[in-house]
């Protein structure tokens, strides 16, 4: 199930259609007054399309909301017409999993679902991973560099999280985009560079573990692994 949280009747109702012919559970809501009634009176949607501009309570409180409550793993796409690089990075440090720009195309937006889907649904939440002076517990969402825990933002939790998953193996600037910021996200690699800068400084005395590989990206050495 899908649900769509758009105040535009006529796009809403073209969105659900195209949802339902390609095979997918669709419902739509006009605020999210709406949405929160049926989150709390039905089994969780495998992922949300969340406009910005809404009456009332915007997207962006209702996705900060989403996130700190108890359907902080269902994934969301921001679906609106607010299309700078400034409202994307925003919408994805608050943990959306995608964004998508007024107009799209009903298949490109079924793509990017089926995406975000693979990536999400495939992944398991039950690791813990310790590098060096870190440890983290994916499930409980907890960082700890030195003993002392650590707050993240979920964008800085998924990079930490990537690099940590594959220590011992270079990733690129464009694999991290692709798989923390969304497979079409059009920000630049710099993207990767600022959260690095401030992952590192809030893991302080542990945040030796990610190494810079000059001209291609970032990595955590193997021999930190324990």
């Amino acid at each position: 199930m899908i649900y769509y949280v758009e105040d535009d009747k006529g796009i809403r109702e073209l969105v659900l259609y195209t949802l339902k012919n390609t095979g997918f559970d669709a419902r739509g809501f006009e605020n999210g007054g709406q949405l929160f009634e049926a989150l709390g009176r039905d089994n969780p949607p495998q992922l949300i399309l969340l406009d910005i501009m809404l009456p009332g309570e915007d997207g962006m409180e209702i996705l900060r909301r989403l996130k700190k409550g108890s359907f902080a793993d269902v994934p969301v796409i921001m679906v609106t017409a607010k299309g700078t690089e400034y409202d994307k990075v925003t919408g994805l440090d608050c943990g959306a999993d995608d964004y998508i720009s007024k107009p799209f195309g009903m298949m490109e937006l079924v793509a990017r679902i089926k995406a975000v889907l693979r990536r999400t649904c495939g992944s398991s939440r039950d690791d813990v991973y310790t590098c060096g002076r870190i440890t983290m517990d994916v499930k409980g969402h907890t960082v700890l560099s030195c003993g002392e825990p650590v707050e993240l933002t979920l964008k800085e939790f998924e990079l930490l999280r990537l690099l940590m998953k594959n220590c011992g193996t270079v990733m690129t600037r464009d694999m991290l985009l692709e798989s923390v910021w969304g497979y079409d996200f059009d920000g630049e690699t710099r993207t990767v560079d600022v959260h690095v800068r401030t992952l590192r400084q809030k893991l302080g005395g542990g945040a030796d573990i990610i190494e810079t590989v000059r001209g291609v990206g970032y990595k955590i050495s193997a021999s930190q692994k324990m």
